[in-house]
């Protein structure tokens, strides 16, 4: 699996001949835009920073694009969506955290989640988090304190923070909450399996490509 970041909340996963987008930047946004081709794209929340499935087109094939709670089985990949709450932008909007298992690690996606409670049903569902997409920014999403407790409490072994509006500062508040303080950007984030196995909220930063 390698895992590359797109700025904003965009994130890039590829493994084999499959790729996944996660909130891609609409065209409509005033966020930097970057376009690349996936397989599947997944959309938190309906807002130009978030939603450019249109961004993750190649060529004439068009992506599965999921936009909503619900599970869906796309090529193998089992996906899971739960509804939270938001208030990117400034108003109160829904969210949709996802679930994603593939090669043998779960994936867990927070969009622009504001409440580090995700719910009686989310947490139900959710177990062994491998990789947890965080936001820290604290614009109408998680803070960087709220985001490591939502990375505590789900026990994910791997923590990417992500955000839209997200500053340097708030990389380095997150990883003092971490006491990781020394942790080094990385440009892309290469992972198997047996490269989670017995980690807990370990940090990682990946550059903006």
């Amino acid at each position: 699996m390698v895992i590359t970041y797109q700025g904003g909340q965009a994130f890039r996963v590829s493994f084999g001949d499959l790729t996944l987008a996660f909130n891609p930047v609409s065209k409509d946004s005033k966020l930097k835009t970057a376009s690349f081709g996936a397989d599947v794209v997944l959309i938190t929340t309906k807002h130009p920073d978030m939603n450019g499935s249109e961004q993750a087109t190649r060529g004439d094939k068009e992506a599965f694009v999921v936009d909503g709670p619900g599970e869906y089985e796309v090529k193998d990949v089992i996906i899971k969506g739960f509804q939270t709450e938001s208030i990117y932008g400034g108003e109160q909007r829904l969210n949709t955290l996802y679930t994603v298992d593939l090669e043998g690690m779960t994936i867990c996606f927070a969009g622009a989640l504001k409440n580090p409670s995700v719910g009686a049903e989310a947490s139900e569902e959710i177990d062994n988090v491998d990789i947890l997409f965080v936001p820290i920014d604290g614009e109408g999403e998680l803070n960087p304190a709220e985001a490591y407790k939502l990375a505590v409490g789900l026990e994910a072994k791997i923590v990417i923070p992500m955000g839209a509006h997200m500053k340097k500062e708030h990389i380095t508040q997150f990883l003092k909450e971490g006491g990781s303080e020394n942790t080094k950007s990385v440009d892309k984030l290469t992972l198997k399996k047996k490269d989670v196995e017995g980690k807990t909220g370990e940090i990682v930063v990946i550059e903006s490509q």
